[in-house]
């Protein structure tokens, strides 16, 4: 059965994380990034900074061959990286073993991560993939993806678990009852972590209820 983790990890632990380090405020995210045989290339959004500034940043790792911009819309700039192949960081990790990003999501305070493997199995090999590279990751959550009702779409059990109590607490009311800080600390996660897992779960249940193929 698909089994999804999440993990967090230290910013300038992945080729990214370097522009944490002189522009603070940045954001980056990733969507749905599939593994490949030989280099990952993602495309990736970022908000917070100036294109020149966030470019020359990235560029500072030794991971990252270059930074291309792609497209901008208002104060967010759709970004491309192309990694150095011997670079064995996480990116090689999650390409060996046939793992699919689901989306993550960077800022200061370190990456968010929410992959995919298509059995346990898959997923334990990655994590014993990360120790050989001396890779340092923090396991927030593992679990198999169940459909909801039977309607095709699938969440995460942390994802409704985290949708469902936000709605308790009133975090989705005008105004709210309830903030982000409550909800997460309820939970026993941080901020970010509960930003994430609401992105990811509304973005399944409108792709779910409201996209038609």
């Amino acid at each position: 059965m698909a089994t999804v983790m999440e993990f967090t990890m230290p910013a300038a632990e992945f080729p990214l994380g370097t522009v944490f380090e002189n522009l603070p405020e940045v954001t980056v995210t990733m969507e749905r990034l599939l593994p490949q045989e030989s280099l990952i290339v993602p495309y990736f959004w970022v908000r917070g900074g100036q294109p020149e500034d966030i470019e020359a940043d990235f560029e500072a790792h030794p991971g990252v061959n270059s930074i291309d911009l792609i497209d901008s819309v208002e104060d967010e700039y759709l970004m491309r990286a192309e990694w150095d192949q011997e670079y064995a960081g996480i990116l090689n990790a999650l390409a060996e073993d046939n793992i699919v990003v689901l989306s993550t999501i960077g800022t200061k305070d370190g990456w968010d991560f929410e992959v995919r493997g298509e059995s346990h199995e898959e997923i334990s090999e990655f994590r014993t993939t990360t120790q050989e590279y001396d890779i340092t990751i923090e396991i927030t959550a593992v679990h198999a993806m169940i459909p909801i009702q039977g309607d095709g779409y699938e969440l995460t059990d942390t994802q409704r678990e985290a949708l469902v109590l936000a709605y308790e607490r009133g975090y989705f009311d005008s105004p709210r009852e309830a903030s982000l800080e409550d909800v997460a600390e309820e939970l026993g996660i941080t901020q970010q972590s509960l930003s994430s897992r609401l992105r990811r779960g509304h973005r399944r249940l409108i792709g779910g209820t409201l996209i038609t193929s």
